[in-house]
């Protein structure tokens, strides 16, 4: 069953129009979409690794300018629009920490948090919404972003055909891991966001205190 749903999926990102798609989601998941654009990513990579780069470029792209609509909405719009986001996401309990380490540390957090299955959603409303510099945004999203899309890109490139064969081998196995790291992602980001010790001041950060 797993084999068959595997194959099914990389036959629809084999698609003609999979690029869109791809661009669309990551544009997307930047800002407000909850499904990242990894999986699709992967198995266009698997599917077509002979364009890899040019599915993590477009990648990278899309992301970095899906960035730049989150910051907007948390600039201009996050009591209307950038809160409930964030709510419907169930992110917004993590909201003031992530304020307090991007006014705290500024692009270091969005190279660190950028390069992570953490959501990159919420440092791209937070960032706005705290005034981040636009330029210090948008070159450290190119190089954190740049660094997860293209780095798969590269790699599919260049070991391609050998890691699809793997892949299908190992599928079982590969997947369960997979939901091990997706879930250790999402351990480290709860104990980066606010898992800090009694000495970090930005862990246990509320509104008030970041108004």
């Amino acid at each position: 069953m797993l084999n068959r749903l595997y194959q099914w999926t990389l036959a629809k990102a084999a698609h003609a129009h999979a690029e869109r798609w791809l661009f669309v989601i990551s544009f997307l998941e930047s800002s407000f979409f909850p499904i990242p654009p990894h999986p699709l990513l992967g198995l266009m990579c698997l599917a077509r690794p002979e364009r890899a780069i040019r599915f993590g470029l477009i990648c990278t792209i899309a992301s970095v300018l899906g960035g730049m609509l989150g910051y907007a909405i948390g600039f201009f719009l996050y009591e209307t629009v950038g809160q409930q986001l964030l709510s419907a996401l169930g992110l917004a309990d993590k909201f003031p920490v992530a304020a307090c380490y991007l006014r705290e540390y500024g692009a270091e957090i969005i190279l660190i948090k950028g390069a992570t299955p953490i959501p990159f959603k919420l440092i791209t409303i937070t960032a706005g919404f705290v005034g981040l510099p636009l330029f210090t945004f948008f070159w450290a999203s190119v190089v954190s972003r740049a660094f997860q899309f293209m780095l798969v890109g590269f790699l599919f490139w260049k070991f391609g055909r050998p890691i699809k064969a793997f892949i299908e081998k190992y599928l079982g196995w590969l997947s369960a891991l997979f939901l091990v790291l997706i879930v250790g992602g999402f351990i480290a980001a709860s104990m980066l966001t606010g898992g800090g010790g009694k000495g970090d001041s930005c862990s246990q950060a509320t509104m008030a205190t970041i108004g």
